[in-house]
C-alpha cells in the first residue's frame, strides 16, 4: 500500500508540540487569546489521533514546554501560537438606547420588579409582539440581554427606544414563529410602575 506520508508539503506534525500548534493554526479563536486547551485536546483525538486521556500528563507537558519555550502565548486557559497574528475577532453588536420622555422619580436598578407597556418590531417593520402591562424582574435573566441591559436608568412614565441586535435578543435561534434566527429586534418601551 503506498501512503501519502511521503509528501513533504502536507507532513503530519510529528511531536506533540508539533500537534498542538497545528490544531491551534486550524481552528477558529473564539476568543482574542486564542483557542482553549479543551478545542485544542479535542481537536488532537478527533483529528490528529492522538489518546488524550493515556497522553494526558504528556500533553501537559507538551503545553508547558511551549509556553516556556516561548513557542505558545498562554493566557487563563486559552493559547496561540507566539508570531501569529492576534486572532480578529467581529465586533459584538451593542444595545443602542433613545430616550423618548424621561420619566419621574428614582431610576430602576437591577432587581427591581417593573411593569412594563412595550412593542416590538423587526426591521421590515411588522410587529412580532406587544403587550400593554408585561411584568419582569430586572438583570436576572428572565428577559433577553438587550432588555436587562436597556431598561435600567428608566423612571416611571418614561419611554424609550431600544435597538436590540440578535446577539443579545433571540440569536441564532431566533423565536418561532415570529423572530426569524439572527434578526435585530426595535422596541419601544414606557415604564409603567416599579413594583
Amino acid at each position: 500500500i503506498t501512503t501519502m506520508a511521503g509528501t513533504k508539503k502536507n507532513a503530519p506534525p510529528k511531536t506533540l508540540l508539533d500537534k498542538i500548534i497545528y490544531a491551534i493554526r486550524a481552528q477558529p479563536p473564539t476568543n482574542p487569546n486564542g483557542v482553549s486547551r479543551t478545542a485544542i485536546t479535542k481537536y488532537l483525538q478527533a483529528e490528529l489521533d492522538v489518546d488524550t486521556k493515556s497522553k494526558s500528563a504528556q500533553l501537559k507537558n507538551a503545553f508547558k514546554k511551549g509556553v516556556e519555550k516561548g513557542t505558545l502565548l498562554q493566557t487563563g486557559q486559552s493559547f496561540r501560537v507566539a508570531g501569529d497574528p492576534a486572532p480578529e475577532l467581529p465586533e459584538e453588536a451593542k444595545i443602542k438606547i433613545e430616550d423618548l420622555k424621561e420619566g419621574d422619580g428614582p431610576a430602576v436598578e437591577a432587581g427591581d420588579t417593573v411593569v412594563m407597556k412595550y412593542e416590538g418590531k423587526l426591521d421590515d417593520g411588522s410587529v412580532f409582539d406587544s403587550s400593554s402591562s408585561f411584568e419582569f424582574t430586572v438583570g436576572v435573566g428572565e428577559v433577553i440581554k438587550g432588555w436587562d441591559q436597556g431598561i435600567p436608568g428608566m423612571k416611571v412614565g418614561g419611554r424609550r427606544k431600544l435597538f436590540v441586535p440578535s446577539n443579545l435578543g433571540y440569536g441564532k435561534r431566533g423565536a418561532a414563529p415570529e423572530i426569524p434566527p439572527n434578526a435585530d429586534l426595535h422596541f419601544t418601551v414606557k415604564l409603567k410602575e416599579i413594583r
